[in-house]
């Protein structure tokens, strides 16, 4: 099998409880490489179980979980070698600089001196902390903070990144600034798998998601299949630069179209096409375009991840 086929997390029929308490019930599914795989699921749901022990923290019950092809119970050093883990809540060394810090890992994971330098300057490049390396890690924010562990999990540059509420506590710009720094992980050919509540910033974010819920699997596939809206007849939203009076109903008299919605964003006409069941949508979208409308953009409406979570989870506080 070719590398590119081996998936970056291979979970099958896992299974962990802790004593009476079933945590995972036979949850299986798999995570491309250089992907960003979304993980989420109600409190309780058995999320930090799983990453534990796709990390070779905890021995599992039942099953089998690989990464990049090796055997998280039996191979467990070299999973590690190939895995960055960034917890929830992490404690950190806050007498040491940010250098100290990163060095200080650097070293653990056997680094000589004269490649730490260099590695330690990338991380910092990458994560925009160069004018920080001189600080104290208990001076800095918890954005600043964040970002430090971030590096510290990249000082080995591992393949894949397992980030558990990454963005937990951090105020909007630097949750915006986290969300860039993990795309350009995913163009430097890093697998990010990553557990968090803000569904919003993952439906943008992430190519792919799992879904669990009371330990068991809910969803996992691509992120756009999870989002397209489950409807009978499809909606399609057009976007126009300016306002044209009679773009419905030119619109309506299309052979496809059952009825048109109009709204207004921002100065900009949006449009909600109702199809036929089985409308192709380049057909629908080259008869649009025969209409000479200011047309911006073009495309089949999707449901909110946050929809989508609730329509998969059921009610109740978990234990």
């Amino acid at each position: 099998m070719p590398a590119s086929a081996v998936p970056a997390i291979q979970v099958a029929a896992l299974s962990h409880a802790f004593k009476d308490h079933q945590a995972v019930s036979q949850l299986s599914f798999s995570v491309m490489p250089q992907t960003i795989h979304g993980f989420v699921g109600p409190n309780g749901a058995g999320k930090t179980t799983t990453l534990k022990i796709i990390c070779t923290l905890l021995k599992q019950t039942a099953g089998d979980v690989q990464v990049f092809g090796r055997c998280v119970r039996t191979e467990a050093v070299a999973v590690r070698r190939m895995i960055g883990f960034m917890p929830d809540h992490f404690s950190m060394y806050r007498q040491m600089t940010v250098f100290e810090y990163l060095d200080f890992f650097a070293a653990a994971y056997g680094l000589p001196p004269a490649q730490r330098d260099q590695v330690i300057s990338d991380v910092l490049t990458l994560t925009d902390m160069d004018g920080r390396r001189g600080d104290l890690v208990g001076g800095l924010s918890r954005g600043m903070q964040q970002r430090v562990s971030l590096a510290r999990v990249l000082v080995h540059d591992p393949d894949l990144l397992l980030l558990d509420e990454p963005a937990s506590g951090l105020d909007p710009r630097a949750r915006i600034e986290l969300m860039e720094i993990l795309r350009e992980l995913r163009r430097l050919g890093k697998t990010v798998f990553i557990s968090s509540h803000i569904l919003s910033e993952l439906a943008e974010l992430c190519d792919s998601v799992t879904i669990i819920d009371r330990g068991q699997l809910r969803f996992s596939g691509p992120m756009d299949t999870l989002l397209q809206e489950d409807e009978e007849e499809p909606v399609f939203v057009l976007m126009l630069s300016h306002p044209v009076d009679d773009a419905a109903d030119r619109l309506t008299a299309l052979a496809d179209v059952t009825g048109v919605d109009v709204s207004e964003h921002g100065g900009a006409k949006e449009l909600h096409v109702r199809a036929r069941t089985g409308t192709d949508t380049n057909r629908l979208l080259a008869a649009v375009a025969d209409l000479n409308l200011p047309l911006l953009s073009f495309s089949r409406r999707r449901r909110r991840l946050n929809q989508a979570f609730m329509d998969l989870t059921t009610e109740g506080v978990r234990s």
